[in-house]
């Protein structure tokens, strides 16, 4: 039998998720010579290349797919084996890997002081990536639950909604629409906009809304983040439509206007996932029976 350390099967994944020696690295809070000699002395007991270089990033070999396949199943393992023991000394102990869509990074870490407040002993593994990538990881049962705004329709999964999700248009609050009222939402026909990735829950809703009326509005360009998205608004690229959880300050300061559009704010809902087949462990159920009875009221102060 090969010797595989779990240590090195951590790593693995990781990089096999980020794609990335520097920003795995950084996730693991190793430095990047410690990542890379782990990984090369995977690859020699493996045998084979798990990894290629392709210009900055890295990417899976097809040996790589199939040992992250195998791989992610015995972490999962190991995960239960924890699960298990922990609930022999009750919520005094445990772990969770938690994975949340990266809109709800704005409000996701106030519910995670507040719940670590209560039970200090259990240790919260938080990875942010947007919907494609969060549906991957939890797919392949590498994480415990999900927040994200629906659960996949390819996935038997439970999912449970604990907040609001309130969507809007935003502008420079120069724009000329801005000083509009209850305008259709045929007016943005012809309004140029700055939208999130392809494969990000905020640009799906944003299609699906836009092709109900009818309107397709030119897109001017793409960004990865909420972040780069506000800032190019507000210096006048285009509109955004975003999460209102995501705009909360800027709106307050005076830096962005939410347009006063007929149907808008969208409402939609932060849900807590997991594969309908996963046995949660105690610390996890505890955390989702937390969302579920206390988040909503905590989100609608904070964000």
């Amino acid at each position: 039998m090969r010797r595989y350390t779990l240590r090195q099967l951590d790593i693995f994944l990781t990089l096999a998720r980020e794609q990335s020696v520097s920003r795995a690295a950084e996730k693991l809070h190793v430095t990047q010579p410690a990542v890379s000699m782990q990984l090369r002395l995977l690859e020699e007991a493996v045998g084979v290349p798990l990894f290629e270089q392709v210009g900055r990033q890295i990417r899976l070999t097809d040996a790589g797919e199939d040992f992250r396949r195998y791989a992610g199943a015995a972490m999962a393992q190991f995960k239960e084996l924890d699960d298990a023991m922990a609930q022999r000394v009750g919520m005094k102990q445990g772990r969770i890997e938690l994975a949340v869509v990266s809109t709800a990074k704005y409000f996701v870490p106030m519910l995670l002081v507040k719940f670590r407040k209560r039970f200090p002993g259990i240790d919260i593994a938080l990875h942010v990536h947007n919907r494609d990538i969060i549906t991957g990881m939890l797919a392949r049962n590498e994480v415990d639950l999900v927040v994200m705004g629906r659960a996949p329709a390819s996935l038997e999964c439970c999912a449970t909604a604990f907040a609001t999700n309130p969507l809007g248009v935003v502008s420079a609050p120069e724009h000329p629409l801005s000083r509009r009222r209850r305008a259709p939402l045929s007016i943005l026909a012809d309004q140029e906009f700055v939208v999130r990735e392809k494969g990000s829950g905020t640009r799906h809703s944003m299609e699906g809304l836009f092709k109900e009326h009818g309107i397709e509005p030119p897109v001017v360009m793409e960004m990865p983040s909420n972040e780069t998205i506000k800032q190019a608004v507000m210096a006048g690229m285009g509109l955004g439509f975003l999460s209102l959880r995501t705009v909360r300050h800027e709106l307050a300061a005076g830096h962005l206007t939410l347009l006063d559009l007929e149907g808008l704010p969208l409402m939609r809902h932060w849900h807590v996932t997991h594969l309908q087949s996963k046995r949660l462990s105690p610390a996890a159920q505890a955390f989702k029976t937390f969302l579920i009875e206390e988040a909503g009221p905590l989100v609608n102060l904070w964000a």
